[in-house]
């Protein structure tokens, strides 16, 4: 660390996103204990057939898939998530955008993906939390990539009702026709897009997503991204 960056952190300590304590010099965002204790999917060394990626066979046109940790509510994990989304903290989404990108890309994930495309919030949505948080997230990953960020292709134009207590069939519905395209959506044909998100539990956002902008954007193929997966 430097001088500067060694005094601030004496004055206001960086704490450890999922358990709070200090972090050491070296360490970033997750001290090395929560890091070794970190659910990992590895889904990334199985990027075309594993549980994550059958939830979009025969609903998108979906290539690579993977999450970089396991998420349950009420965990260290769900800590990450929360922080990043209601405590104004925008840099965990950078930081963990990095974190995962510097872990996949050695498998290949990466290859071949001409662009990048956050799952947006509304409009109100954003002004509210000041951010998109998929938005950090895909920041991250483009750092370390240097694979380009969409951002005028999709709009989202709503929320329905929490998702929280739906199946997967009523998700799916709950989030249809949310999304708009926009004045980029043509560009994407042909392209290879890789979709973030923060978590995915059923998938139904993501499909929402994609089913809008397939009719605009021809032979377009699809990659998803997200922090953290949701298993039953």
């Amino acid at each position: 660390m430097s001088l500067i960056s060694s005094l601030i952190d004496l004055i206001a300590p960086r704490r450890c996103v999922m358990c709070g304590q200090r972090l050491d010099a070296d360490e970033e965002l997750i001290c090395r204990s929560c890091n070794d204790e970190l659910p990992r999917t590895l889904f990334h060394l199985n990027a075309y057939e594993n549980k994550m990626a059958q939830m979009f066979w025969g609903l998108m046109p979906v290539e690579r898939v993977t999450a970089l940790f396991y998420y349950a509510p009420s965990t260290k994990t769900s800590q990450i998530i929360y922080d990043l989304k209601y405590h104004h903290q925008s840099e965990i989404g950078i930081g963990m955008g990095q974190l995962a990108a510097r872990e996949i890309k050695e498998s290949g994930f990466f290859e071949g993906i001409d662009l990048i495309l956050p799952v947006p919030l509304t409009k109100q949505r954003e002004r509210e939390r000041g951010y998109n948080q998929s938005m950090m997230i895909a920041k991250g990953i483009s750092e370390q990539t240097g694979i380009p960020i969409v951002k005028n292709a999709v709009v989202r134009l709503h929320f329905s009702q929490s998702q929280t207590h739906l199946d997967r069939w009523e998700r799916l519905k709950n989030v249809e026709q949310q999304f708009q395209t926009v004045a980029d959506a043509p560009l994407l044909r042909g392209k290879h897009v890789l979709l973030i998100d923060d978590v995915t539990t059923t998938g139904a956002t993501l499909i929402a997503c994609a089913t809008a902008l397939h009719p605009k954007s021809e032979n377009i193929r699809f990659s998803v991204l997200t922090l953290g997966f949701t298993h039953s």
